[in-house]
Order: C-alpha cells, then structure tokens, then sequence
C-alpha cells in the first residue's frame, strides 16, 4: 500500500494548452523551413534543366557540318531546351569548346542567372550563378565537308 501512494496521478490541468502554444512558436520555423526547401528545389531544378540544356546543345554541335556552324546550332538547341523547360533564368549564355575533327568532342556550358529576390520571407537577396556542362563526342567516321 506504501507504494501506491508514492506514485501520484497524473492530471491533464497543468498542461492544458501547452501543445497550442508550442504550435504557435514553432509554426513560423516550419514556415520558414518549407521556404528554404522552396529555394533549394528551385536551385536544383534549374541545375537539371542547364545540365538537360547542355546536353541538347553538345549533342547539337557535334551534328554539324561546320565549326563555323556548330557555335549556333549549340546555342539555338541549347536555348530551345530552357524555353521548352520553363526555367526561371535570367542571362543565360552558351560557350563551345572543342573542333568538330572526327573522333574529337565539343562541350557546351550553360551559365544563367537564378534570380532568388522573389523568395519574400526568406530575404534572400539578389540571384545565384547556375551552371550546366556537357560533352558530346563527334562521330570518328564523319565525313569531312569540302
């Protein structure tokens, strides 16, 4: 009997309301944790459409006849690939790399803006420098144009 009375009942009056106020003070970090998860979705996606941009512009260039052709053809592919993607860049430019010689590669980097001021509660401020890169090997066989 000794035992049961050290053992005291537990009564729900002292914490009534404590889980409302622990929400109350933990809501805006949630809020501020899904925003952050905003801004790296957003990072990550233009990534993958400057990397899928690089990819479409190598792929290009190494398809042309010329060199003096494949510049352009990179970068109309390339440039095709972010309009059809939606991506939210700003700037974007387009380099090559490399000469169409048969059994060589061409690279094609995509650099663009990712403007990040639209991120209100986060006050993030201006954009990040976003960069994709990719090589395409030119046929060893091609023909070379006269």
């Amino acid at each position: 009997m000794t035992r049961n009375r050290r053992v005291r009942p537990v009564t729900a009056a002292r914490d009534a309301g404590s889980a409302t106020a622990e929400l109350t003070l933990i809501t805006p970090l949630l809020v501020m944790f899904l925003l952050l998860v905003v801004l790296c979705g957003r990072l990550v996606s233009a990534q993958l459409d400057l990397d899928a941009a690089a990819s479409a512009g190598a792929r290009a260039a190494s398809l042309a006849r010329t060199d003096r052709t494949a510049p352009a053809a990179a970068e109309h592919a390339a440039l095709d690939t972010l309009a059809s993607r939606v991506v939210t860049c700003q700037n974007a430019s387009v380099t090559l790399t490399g000469t169409l010689t048969p059994g060589g590669a061409v690279t094609v980097r995509v650099t663009c803006e990712v403007p990040l001021g639209d991120l209100v509660l986060l006050d993030v401020p201006g954009h990040r420098d976003v960069a994709g890169e990719a090589t395409s090997p030119v046929d060893q066989w091609r023909g070379i144009p006269s």
